[in-house]
């Protein structure tokens, strides 16, 4: 299996950041979302202001274990969650290159990808920082993983080989073997691309149907995912503009709407999702915040009450600002605040949706901010925590 796309992740995320202009080829824009007939449910817009917990809570750092500067394995550490302040960091150790990390249903468990030419995901007991055991991906250079909702299921996507793996989940949380792998081979690449390169996998909101986000490929595919046998079943797929080069997908929570964000042609749009069907349907190329150049947007999350929306713009080194309008339809462009970083490669929201996260690979740290949940405005809380090389906070 070439290692080429594993290359130009480290490529990407190691460079000090050119900022030089890409060329795209011109191209026909993306169809708007279908109208949705289906009845429309309460609006999830309306900003509350959500109860702040106190004291401390668990935060997990995910890391490269094989580059210089990088970590030992998964990082520990609690945060405050009224002040934001990181404190502690500790290593579950032994779990190489744990780039991408994510929490079981019943909170018990915790599984990482391990982002290798031989690709794995490991399982790690959280009562007792246990290491229950790693599966092969099937692929290379794994960097996204979910659980099903049903908490039976672990989805994952190869980035160096374009595919995506299915493992089973015990009632212990460990892992078996492998039930299902998919490589995508069709559509051919798009611009530029060697090959497919699958950058997510996640379930819709109503759990009908998982769907996989192909950067190489340009397009998003949803499967049925078979719940008793752990196997999957294309539907659809749905294609950007040739050269967007989609990487991130996150629902509205009204899920009738989605938000993607596109690296290559450093856009975002807004998708129309049918539950019925499992169709996704990408609408207009919007602004990233960042102006000309290459920002490598990267991950999008939306607050807890569907009123804002933040992405990370890696080259930009900023975060951009969206308000949600139209019970998830719009998404309308605040402005960016600078993240205090150096290459926000992900970002997430602490459960109440009080406070951001942003894991900033080249400057090694974790960025904090407090989320006003009337205006949606970001306020740093206090100075980065240091962290080697910081690719993914999971707060919780």
């Amino acid at each position: 299996m070439s290692s080429g796309g594993l290359s130009r992740r480290r490529f990407v995320g190691a460079l000090a950041g050119t900022g030089a202009a890409m060329t795209l080829p011109a191209c026909d824009k993306a169809p708007a979302p279908a109208a949705d007939t289906t009845p429309p449910e309460p609006s999830a817009s309306t900003p509350r202001e959500a109860a702040k917990p106190s004291g401390p809570r668990p935060l997990y750092l995910g890391t490269y274990t094989s580059v210089d500067g990088g970590g030992k394995g998964i990082g520990l550490a609690t945060y405050d969650a009224a002040t934001g302040r990181i404190t502690g960091e500790e290593t579950i150790e032994d779990v190489g290159d744990p780039s991408y990390l994510a929490l079981h249903p019943d909170g018990r468990t915790l599984y990482a990808v391990n982002e290798r030419e031989d690709g794995a995901v490991t399982a790690v007991r959280l009562s007792d920082h246990k290491i229950l055991g790693s599966r092969s991906t099937g692929g290379g250079a794994p960097c996204h993983l979910s659980v099903h909702p049903g908490g039976r299921w672990l989805l994952s996507a190869n980035y160096a080989s374009g595919s995506v793996a299915v493992h089973p989940i015990d009632t212990s949380g460990a892992l078996g073997e492998r039930t299902d792998l998919v490589t995508h081979t069709s559509p051919a690449p798009g611009p530029g691309q060697q090959g497919p390169h699958a950058h997510q996998f996640v379930t819709s909101p109503d759990g009908g149907h998982v769907l996989a986000v192909d950067l190489g490929t340009d397009t998003v595919y949803t499967y049925r995912l078979d719940t008793g046998a752990g196997t999957l079943t294309e539907v659809s797929q749905a294609h950007t503009r040739a050269g967007a080069g989609p990487r991130h997908l996150t629902f509205h929570p009204g899920g009738r709407y989605a938000y993607l964000a596109n690296e290559v042609d450093d856009t975002v749009s807004v998708c129309g999702y049918d539950r019925a069907s499992g169709r996704l349907t990408i609408g207009e190329p919007q602004s990233t915040g960042t102006g000309e150049g290459t920002s490598y947007p990267a991950q999008i999350v939306v607050t807890p009450n569907g009123a804002y929306a933040y992405l990370a713009n890696r080259g930009h080194n900023s975060l951009a600002r969206y308000a949600i309008e139209a019970d998830g339809a719009r998404l309308r462009l605040l402005g960016t605040v600078p993240v205090s970083g150096d290459f926000p490669r992900q970002i997430a929201l602490a459960p109440d949706g009080t406070l951001l996260f942003a894991a900033n690979q080249r400057s090694s740290t974790v960025s904090v901010f407090h989320v006003d949940a009337a205006s949606g405005e970001l306020r740093l809380a206090g100075d980065p925590f240091a962290s080697p090389v910081a690719v993914c906070a999971l707060p919780l």
